[in-house]
């Protein structure tokens, strides 16, 4: 149960103590659990955009509302690493400069964009699902972000300085990857009645958010936890969007 609280205060704003001394074997138990913690994020923003609806809000303006929630849900601290990656990738320095640009604190004109790019696409993707009552795909799509935080710690070395990313770097399995993605796969299968576009979304979103991540890693020396919040923000606007095909 340490290993569910620390995922929980890790993960969310919720007032929930973790251990006090946390050490890798801690961190990577708790990552391990995040897609736990993003199918109950997931639940969150499904069933407040269907309160929503259901109280005659637009589905724009609901979804949009939802992603909002899901923001704060989360200390903003996912969006706020994929604005951090933004601008360390649109830097030409070395990555020692890019490391200080991801660390001030600040978001820069690529961040900007960024934020605007992966929220709006959240928002019309979530507003098109529940137009079509599709409360599954928003909670899977929610949840795929935090598979994808999985799949990050696999493999890719900390980055230099990196407090998180030195905890949580290479501490997961193959096993525990690979089973996250099958019960991704298949809960997504109930996710359209084209029984083939949910799996779909979940592997293009997947290798998506694993390629952001690859990429990362060499740009700036390693593993950090704002990559790791750019790969879920990333993942979760991919196979969102994919699962509004028709």
């Amino acid at each position: 149960m340490n290993a569910v609280w620390l995922a929980v205060s890790w993960l969310t704003v919720l007032p929930v103590r973790g251990s006090r001394r946390v050490d890798r074997t801690a961190a990577g138990r708790a990552i391990a659990l995040a897609p736990l913690v993003g199918v109950g994020l997931g639940a969150v923003a499904a069933g407040l955009l269907w309160v929503l609806c259901w109280a005659g809000m637009g589905f724009v303006l609901a979804a949009l509302v939802s992603v909002g929630a899901l923001a704060v849900a989360t200390r903003g601290m996912h969006l706020d690493g994929l604005a951090d990656v933004a601008d360390g990738l649109g830097s030409y320095g070395p990555p020692e400069r890019a490391r200080e640009i991801m660390k001030s604190g600040g978001a820069g004109p690529f961040g900007v964009v960024a934020l605007i790019f992966a929220i709006g696409v959240q928002a019309a993707a979530f507003a098109a699902l529940a137009e079509q009552g599709r409360w599954l795909a928003i909670g899977l799509a929610v949840a795929a972000g935090r598979v994808a935080m999985v799949a990050g710690c696999r493999g890719c070395a900390p980055a230099p300085g990196s407090g998180f990313g030195t905890l949580v770097a290479r501490t997961q399995s193959g096993w525990t990857v690979a089973g996250w993605n099958v019960i991704a796969l298949g809960a997504s299968v109930f996710a359209d009645h084209r029984h083939w576009q949910g799996p779909m979304a979940i592997v293009v979103g997947a290798v998506g958010a694993a390629l952001l991540v690859r990429h990362c890693v060499r740009r700036f020396g390693g593993l950090n936890g704002d990559v790791l919040g750019a790969a879920s923000e990333t993942a979760v606007a991919v196979t969102a969007a994919l699962l509004t095909l028709s």
